[in-house]
């Protein structure tokens, strides 16, 4: 009798693990909560100002949110537990500049929106013109990024043997300091970013090398498999890609430059 409920119950275990994968992949209804992960750190894509979360990411998830008629809910995670808060059902998406490179079979990704190129930022008084006038400069480059990850690169190894030096820095607002200042030469930075940072700061006082040393796309990161509501989401930008509202947002993020239309 024992190993029959046992077996029972096994059974029904299995048939509600297969009834909940096999619900993760269907179309969300109206009403339905659409819970978008984001790294609340990470401006102009995700962060908190003035005690609301904003950004270029959030808008663009809440417009979505909105022509579907969804409950939109914001849920800030910590980076290095985005998997664990996807695969638990606590977010329905990754949503915050978020890398396709390197990751494109880890998740169900939606198109690219922006191609984010890895740039040179200078001082704007500095004669530094090119990659080949940092031969014996000093350059910044934030820890964990993106320009860390391609300076490190076998492709760029040529390139970082000629510095003088390679700094990392805790952020971008400790770096563009330090070239304001003179304390460094120039830093690595993604330029989706990068651009916002010195927009605050006054564009006269820095000079962004173009075109880039190295490039990335950002996609939205769905749970592996989720393609229905990959779709509908995907079918919402393109609608808003179309009508306007997607180049509206971009702008108004100055983020015009990098995204893919």
């Amino acid at each position: 009798m024992t190993a029959l409920i046992a077996g029972a119950a096994l059974t029904f275990s299995l048939a509600a693990c297969g009834g909940t994968k096999e619900a993760a992949n269907v179309e969300k209804a109206a009403g339905s909560d659409f819970t978008v992960g984001f790294d609340a750190e990470f401006p102009p894509y995700g962060f908190q100002e003035a005690g609301q979360y904003a950004g270029f990411d959030l808008e663009l998830a809440k417009e979505v949110a909105t022509r579907n008629k969804w409950n939109f809910k914001e849920q800030p995670i910590a980076w290095d537990s985005k998997d664990m808060e996807l695969n638990s059902g606590n977010i329905d998406c990754i949503w915050n500049g978020f890398t396709i490179d390197g990751r494109e079979d880890a998740y169900t990704w939606s198109k690219p929106y922006v191609d984010n190129k890895i740039v040179f930022v200078t001082s704007s008084t500095s004669n530094i013109t090119s990659a080949a006038d940092l031969k014996g400069k000093s350059v910044l480059v934030q820890a964990d990024s993106s320009g860390l990850r391609a300076l490190k690169s076998d492709a760029n190894k040529e390139l970082v043997a000629s510095f003088a030096s390679l700094t990392e820095v805790p952020d971008y607002n400790n770096g563009l300091m330090e070239l304001e200042s003179g304390a460094a030469d120039a830093m690595a930075v993604d330029q989706s970013v990068g651009q916002y940072q010195i927009n605050l700061r006054g564009k006269d006082k820095f000079h962004i090398f173009d075109p880039g040393f190295d490039g990335e796309k950002y996609g939205i990161g769905f749970k592996k498999g989720n393609t229905a509501l990959r779709d509908q989401v995907q079918k919402t930008l393109d609608e808003m890609r179309k009508d306007g509202t997607f180049q509206k947002i971009a702008e108004k993020w100055g983020q015009q430059d990098v995204v893919i239309n």
